[in-house]
Formats: C-alpha cells, structure tokens, sequence
C-alpha cells in the first residue's frame, strides 16, 4: 500500500498552484518527498492545455480583465478550461511506478474517484466511453440519479481531467463542480465541446458541504482507487519549508 499525504490549501491562484506542483515534481522525480495530494479552489481563471485551440476562449483579454478572470497557458493534456470558487481541485503528485505505470489507467482512475464522489451526494455520472474527446466524468441530464450505457442524448460535465507526467511523476489533476456558477464557462468553450454543456452538484440538486469537507472525501475516495492510505498535514508542502501555513490565498 502506498502513502500519500494530503493537503487542504484553501483557495490559491493558478499560478501559485502550478509553482509548487513544479516543485513537487522535481523533489519526487528526485526522491526527497513522497506521493502528495493537493486540494484546493481557484478564483477564476482559464487554463489552455498542450491540445488547446485559441478560439475555444471566447472572452477577449479587456473582458477577462474587467472581469478579473486570469489566463494560462499550461502543459497539461486537453483542451480549454475553467476554474472557480466551488470546484474542487485536486492535483495528485504521485510516482506511478512500478506498478501503475499506464497513462490511461491513471486517467480512468481520476475519472473513478471523481464518479464515487458523485455517488456521495446521489448523483449518477460516468465516463463516454470510445469517444477520446469527451473525457472527464459525465451526468445525464434526463436521469441524473444514473449513468446508463451508452448514456442518453442530454449529457453534461461535472468533473474534468487533465494531466501531465514526468518520468511517471503525475502533475495536474481533476477539476469536480459542486457549487461553481456556471454562467463562467460561457467565457469558452468547454474542452473544445460545443454540443454538450456543464453542470454540478449544485445544478443537479444536491446540496455540497463546506469545499474542505469536500476535500476529505475526495482524498477517501484516492485512498481507496489508488490503495493508499491518505495521511493529512497541515505542514507547508513546498519541499525544503518547515513551516506551517498555507500559499498565499486569495478571496
């Protein structure tokens, strides 16, 4: 069973965030520091993958400004996305080997902690299969409460995937929507998917606990995917600091 220490660091900036999973990286492609899980929220940014299209960004720059909406350019998998206060980010810093060593399992493997937490609040999703477009975790619209197979017509998103690995070093992660307003993704297209739109916990029903409550069952669920035992800390997970706290936070 392999050991994974998770951290609850609040809301932070994309920026931020991507730093210290650099740093992350680096220390565990080195050795220095074990599997880690980052939870966390953004404010509002929108995030462009190795695969993006520019086009797929409908808000100009003046609009994001106005609007206080930041914009990266990233070296994760996928197309366009976006990230808000009441989705839940987690970013696994985690060595894949020996054994777990495949790209696609570890994607469905995402996709599997983000559908039992789903299942937590009622809700029935699932993954497209045979469709290399629509990754993530899906809910059908017209049987929320189940994700059949095949799914029906009205399908949408409520956890998206992106990732990135380095000599089997994941960075990157999942993004799951519980209580984001979705009127933010009508700033892009959503994964370069026109036909198909986004939905959350909220959207759907359910009523999400505090995003931190969130957090911990979504690091149970890790636990149990990835045969791990998760270990929380409150310490500073940037590798070589000893103190305690948290990145700098925004909001």
């Amino acid at each position: 069973m392999r050991a994974i220490t998770a951290h609850w660091l609040g809301r932070v900036r994309y920026g931020d965030a991507l730093s210290l999973q650099e740093e992350l990286v680096a220390a565990r492609v080195a050795g220095t520091v074990g599997d880690t899980l980052l939870l966390l929220e953004h404010p509002p940014v929108i995030t462009l993958g190795r695969g993006a299209s520019a086009a797929n960004v409908l808000a100009g720059e003046g609009a994001r400004e106005r609007l206080g909406v930041d914009y990266f350019e990233t070296g994760r998998g996928g197309d366009v996305t976006y990230h808000a206060p009441g989705q839940l980010v987690a970013y696994p810093v985690l060595s894949l080997a020996p054994d777990r060593r495949d790209v696609r399992r570890y994607v469905r493997d995402l996709a599997e902690v983000m559908i039992r937490l789903a299942a937590d609040f009622a809700v029935g999703a699932g993954v497209v299969p045979d469709d290399p477009k629509k990754i993530g975790v899906w809910v059908d619209l017209d049987a929320a409460h189940a994700f059949g197979d095949p799914p029906g017509d009205r399908i949408a998103k409520i956890g998206a995937i992106g990732v990135r690995l380095s000599r089997w070093v994941t960075m990157h992660g999942f993004a799951f929507n519980a209580s984001t307003d979705l009127g933010g993704f009508q700033m892009i297209v959503p994964c370069g998917i026109s036909t198909h739109g986004v939905t959350s916990l909220a959207a759907l029903g359910a009523r999400p606990p505090p995003m931190e409550e969130l957090a911990r069952l979504a690091a149970a669920h890790v636990g149990d995917v990835f045969d791990a035992e998760i270990t929380w800390s409150d310490a500073w997970p940037r590798p070589g600091r000893s103190r305690t706290g948290s990145l700098p936070s925004t909001g």
